[in-house]
């Protein structure tokens, strides 16, 4: 790949940006809705769930570690698997990221909705607005500050990240005296007539929570020294997500009565249903509305719309897709016609104003994009065995093929309708890909150049700052993790 192409990104991320990017597109819509539903139908149980979940990410999470420091560009999993597998599989791949990205874009702004309505509701105002045009709204301006530029998508990352776990900490505070530790001993009647089907099923759903994970690979060519700062971002991403999905099921569990405690399976807003059941009302309520509205859903919001399109810009620079996709924005150097477009695109999922659909077709096309990204790592072993590999993820014998037979068998458990969509879904992309690969014949013959890049090297300044920098995250990570697994046994202690 030539340096020289104008068609490039800006490089103006560090690790700081990597890791709330990748975090902030999965904290958000899976984690008020599906990953909240589970509590439901396990009770405490949903602990063991959560950590099966972040065990199945954390492998697949090494394996694009490795591909991300050594490929940092823009698109992420399309380009492994283009280089790795080949390109029909790696259109394929990319094709279903976005729309994963797309769909979780429209059920994080119809989620937004309803937190941003109860929260006006809690303070004695009721909007005359439906669901779909806050939707909407939202996602028009955010389609507009991705447009402006990445280093406002950066800092209002940040932004997000950071006012979403100070509310989380300060509604932690104001709930814990509501916390009835008996509730994490005793199981729930039902659970007696659980199986290993449906507690498969609730491990995807959960799982759902992790999914994009990989995040920051999609937007490798915006990364400053990607072969430090993405695997970095990739080591702390599925703990850092299992910290925040266990300490927000952990409150669940303990304010709402074990006999009531099945009501949170099929609640669309499950936190704010619980905390209606457990009678606690006013200001935190008025709290949790606005973490979840402003930090939260604004934080994937955020990255859903922003990463996408660099999937779409890359795809269609490769001659993959239409050119036009291709275009950058002349002053503020971001793929503004991709983010339009596939803004437009979440506005239209927003009109079937149907959660379960959506979630639906994000689980499908998460699942199937990984394993092309897993076979993408060992391929590219096989095919291009040379490549300079900053990381190289261990085992990958075993854990690649043990990886993707989980994901299969974890799509068994969707529904007919998500299979139907996301089979359609597929046919289309692979008749645009054969009319544009007719079209654009000529850029076939990049993808060696593509595997020749620059490598930017940190000054000793620098590697020290960012040495200190990740090793605080480390530490921090640790100890949220440990806190959230303490959490859970020390009612078996005290009790």
């Amino acid at each position: 790949m030539s340096n020289q192409n104008t068609n490039t990104l800006k490089r103006t991320f560090g690790m700081k940006e990597a890791v709330t990017i990748t975090v902030g597109t999965v904290v958000g819509v899976g984690l008020f809705t599906t990953g909240a539903n589970v509590v439901g139908g396990l009770g405490p149980a949903v602990i063991l769930a959560t950590f099966v979940a972040m065990l199945i990410s954390i492998y697949p999470a090494l394996l694009y570690a490795e591909m991300g420091a050594a490929l940092p560009y823009a698109g992420g999993t399309y380009q492994y698997a283009s280089l790795g597998i080949g390109k029909p599989m790696g259109m394929l791949a990319g094709w279903n990221f976005i729309i994963s990205l797309v769909a979780v874009t429209s059920g994080e702004a119809l989620a937004f909705s309803f937190y941003f309505k109860t929260f006006f509701s809690a303070l004695g105002i009721e909007l005359p607005v439906s669901d779909r045009v806050v939707a909407t709204v939202v996602v028009i301006a955010f389609i507009i500050t991705n447009v402006r530029g990445v280093e406002m998508t950066g800092r209002l990352q940040n932004g997000f990240m950071f006012f979403f776990w100070g509310v989380a900490v300060i509604w932690f505070l104001t709930m814990i005296p509501n916390v009835n530790m008996p509730n994490f001993v005793k199981l729930p009647d039902f659970i007696a007539q659980s199986t290993p089907l449906g507690f498969i099923a609730s491990v995807s759903m959960i799982w759902w929570c992790f999914a994009g994970f990989e995040t920051c690979c999609a937007m490798g060519e915006e990364i400053k020294y990607p072969q430090i700062n993405i695997p970095r971002a990739l080591f702390l991403a599925p703990f850092i997500v299992f910290a925040v999905n266990a300490a927000f099921q952990w409150f669940l569990v303990g304010i709402v009565p074990t006999e009531q405690i099945a009501t949170l399976s099929t609640a669309s807003a499950p936190f704010a249903e619980a905390m209606k059941t457990a009678g606690i009302l006013g200001f935190p309520l008025i709290l949790l509305a606005a973490g979840i509205a402003f930090g939260g859903d604004f934080s994937t919001l955020n990255a859903s719309i922003a990463v996408p399109p660099r999937y779409l810009f890359t795809m269609a620079r490769d001659g993959a897709m239409p050119k036009v996709f291709a275009k950058v924005h002349p002053k503020y150097k971001t793929p503004y016609i991709s983010i339009i477009v596939l803004g437009l695109l979440s506005a239209f999922l927003i009109a079937s104003n149907s959660m379960i659909y959506i979630a639906s077709v994000s689980l499908f096309a998460d699942l199937f994009y990984y394993v092309i990204g897993i076979a993408a790592s060992f391929g590219l072993r096989k095919k291009h065995p040379d490549l300079k590999r900053p990381f190289k993820a261990p085992g990958i014998m075993i854990g690649a093929p043990v990886s993707v037979i989980i994901y299969l068998v974890m799509m068994t458990q969707l529904d007919r309708e998500a299979l139907v969509t996301g089979v359609i879904w597929c046919a289309l992309g692979l008749i645009i890909y054969a009319v544009c690969r007719k079209r654009y014949q000529s850029d076939e013959t990049k993808e060696v150049d593509r595997l020749i890049m620059e490598e930017e090297i940190p000054t000793p300044q620098e590697r020290q700052k960012m040495d200190k920098e990740y090793k605080i995250w480390r530490t921090v990570v640790t100890c949220a993790v440990v806190i959230v697994v303490l959490a859970y046994v020390i009612p078996f202690i005290v009790v």
